[in-house]
């Protein structure tokens, strides 16, 4: 039975796109391992949390910008990929509205960096950092991923990070130069999401010649909603190293970095499976509840099993691991990282959840639940933080996953689970 489930997979079409798209995503995944022990070398614990706080700020800024797209956005385009009118509309109304909101981030955080004193020590990185912001404007990822073009988000993921690796071995040479690290990021994100995004205009015939404004305001009042959510998970994933580096220095900064950089090769390849399997999940609910919960538990399973194997490797050999990357506490780090492995593995389950939850349209119940979960697990971090410091915030983590699968489950159990059994 097993192997003939195994045989079917090789021969679909969703097999070879996942063959594409895992390889663009491991060279996206490998590239910080290249970099980070020559960035720690270079710029040192300290330095390397002070990139850490940067990127976080970053890639909360970026929620902004991206606005639903990544989830409403996604299931729009798969939707209605059959229809190029549709999809022309999807395309340049989320552009314009994602420059609008752009300009409005730009102007704020210019305010924060230059007003208040945290941000302000450290201005010329956080200002260098927003070109990681721009990247994310142009980024169409989420257009390739509603029509499933897999291939050419392998290429724009392999153009950008080899940009980063090549940048970051010519361009950071004395401690200093850590400011530059996020720069060399967004100039990577900027070059390879343009040609994308000019790929895809020219495939479709899009033109912006036929926006229609009224589109614009009504997708920044229907997206409100799951991005608000958003801003919740956003400050649940990118608030622990800002709260460290406030709490405990930078230093314990770039302890947390180094464990998370670590676990965040497979948090962020549990994000990209989502990713892939998202549209597909979308598309055959609306065809076919029991359909595509076999599709989805077949992809998901499989996906565990490699996940927890994963983790068993890395607890095992955690301070060959550590070691890697030239820390000065090896010890202390491999025991934090022994008790993060835990995160991606309960993730395993949460992640899954949620795209059943969003992919049944329980949007109301998923924005109740991740702002109570964000809040929750800030509450937590901020308690535990000035006392326990890394193993605080793990633990905090830890817990937040965990409750989360829990409260996801019970939100579809009856509609999907039940229904279809």
């Amino acid at each position: 039975m097993l192997k003939r489930i195994i045989e079917t997979i090789k021969k679909s079409k969703q097999f070879n796109n996942l063959v594409i798209y895992g390889f663009g995503q491991g060279f996206n995944l490998i590239t910080p391992l290249l970099v980070v022990p020559y960035i720690v070398s270079i710029c040192g614990e300290e330095g390397y949390g002070k990139i850490g706080v940067g990127m976080a700020v970053a890639f909360f800024i970026m929620v902004f910008i991206d606005y639903g797209s990544e989830i409403i956005g996604v299931k729009d385009v798969a939707v209605n990929r059959e229809d190029k009118t549709k999809l022309e509309s999807i395309f340049i109304t989320t552009y314009v509205a994602k420059f609008l909101l752009l300009l409005t981030m730009l102007f704020f955080t210019t305010v924060l960096f230059n007003c208040i004193p945290y941000f302000s020590k450290e201005k010329t990185l956080f200002f260098l950092s927003l070109s990681m912001v721009v990247g994310q404007f142009v980024n169409p990822t989420w257009f390739l991923q509603g029509v499933e073009d897999f291939k050419w988000i392998t290429i724009l993921n392999i153009l950008s990070k080899a940009i980063y690796l090549v940048g970051v071995f010519l361009f950071l040479k004395q401690p200093s130069d850590y400011i530059y690290s996020n720069l060399i990021w967004g100039i990577g994100m900027i070059t390879a999401n343009a040609i994308a995004c000019m790929y895809i205009v020219l495939k479709y015939s899009f033109s912006f010649f036929n926006l229609k404004k009224d589109d614009v305001s009504t997708l920044i009042i229907q997206n409100f909603t799951i991005f608000s959510s958003q801003i919740f998970v956003s400050l649940q994933m990118y608030s622990p190293i800002v709260l460290i580096s406030f709490f405990g220095g930078n230093i314990l900064a770039g302890q947390f970095k180094i464990v998370d950089q670590i676990i965040v090769i497979f948090k962020t390849y549990l994000l990209l499976f989502f990713n892939f399997v998202y549209p597909r999940v979308c598309y055959l609910l609306d065809k076919s509840k029991k359909e595509a919960l076999r599709f989805w538990k077949i992809y998901n399973g499989l996906n565990g099993i490699f996940i927890i194997s994963c983790m068993v490797i890395v607890a095992v050999f955690s301070i060959k691991i550590v070691t890697y990357f030239n820390p000065k506490g090896i010890t202390e780090i491999s025991k934090l990282l022994k008790m993060a492995v835990l995160i991606p593995i309960f993730q395993c389950i949460s992640i899954p959840l949620k795209q059943l939850v969003l992919g049944a349209n329980k949007k109301k119940e998923y924005v109740k639940t991740t702002m109570l979960i964000t809040i929750i697990s800030l509450a937590a971090v901020v308690a535990v933080t000035p006392f326990y410091h890394v193993f605080g915030v793990l633990f905090s983590l830890i817990i937040t996953e965990i409750i989360t699968a829990l409260i996801f489950y019970r939100i579809i159990k009856k509609d999907l689970f039940v229904e279809t059994s």
